[in-house]
């Protein structure tokens, strides 16, 4: 889900590196260095998970993790997500560098409202509650993506309308697998190891 190097037009991609940037700073704040090894991790995740793609006209159709990203994370998950695509765009040349505002934008944001929402199961006492509110954040994740890739490139021009259709109706498979693997591995965390999931404190990370 990485838009290509040369298609945003300039307002489009330094509207996205401002936003970027401000969040960015907003988040800082919230982290602690004890979080540092977590977010290492995860960022290694969703870097080597983006990594295997299927490339879309100037877009790209792969798993993405970013619901994952989210739930793990928390309020960490939108630099975690743009130290992995600045990593890929240097090393790889997935996205580019002037798109990378806007990238970081469309997988970060969404990232931070899946935490959102996987949090919210702490309000509702039913059986298997991290896994269902884990599926539900996964989805969102890739759903929230798919529209901010349509809406960054119908922004660019009308000769991208009919690829950020095609783009956002590509990733609907996506989306479902996404949502089960987010389910599962939230369920799992949770077992076995509860703290690690930032929901768990969220009270703590909101005051």
């Amino acid at each position: 889900m990485h838009i290509s190097e040369g298609i945003l037009t300039a307002p489009v991609w330094i509207g996205g590196y401002a936003v970027a940037g401000g969040i960015v700073a907003a988040t800082l704040r919230k982290i602690n260095q004890e979080e540092i090894p977590k977010i290492s991790v995860i960022t290694s995740v969703f870097f080597v998970a983006s990594l295997i793609h299927i490339p879309l006209g100037p877009t790209s159709v792969h798993l993405i993790m970013i619901g994952l990203v989210g739930v793990v994370l928390g309020w960490a998950a939108f630099i975690s997500i743009f130290l992995g695509l600045i990593l890929q765009a240097l090393l790889f040349q997935h996205g580019g560098i002037t798109p990378l505002g806007a990238n970081a934008c469309m997988m970060g944001i969404p990232a931070l409202c899946a935490y959102g929402v996987f949090s919210l199961h702490e309000k509702f006492s039913i059986k298997h509650s991290e896994a269902i509110f884990g599926a539900a954040a996964g989805a969102l994740a890739i759903f929230l993506a798919g529209i901010f890739l349509a809406i960054f490139l119908a922004l660019s021009g009308e000769e991208f309308y009919g690829v950020a259709v095609t783009a956002l109706a590509a990733h609907i498979p996506v989306l479902i697998i996404e949502g089960v693997i987010t389910g599962f591995t939230a369920a799992f965390l949770a077992k076995v190891k509860p703290e690690i999931l930032p929901g768990k404190n969220l009270r703590q990370d909101t005051e």
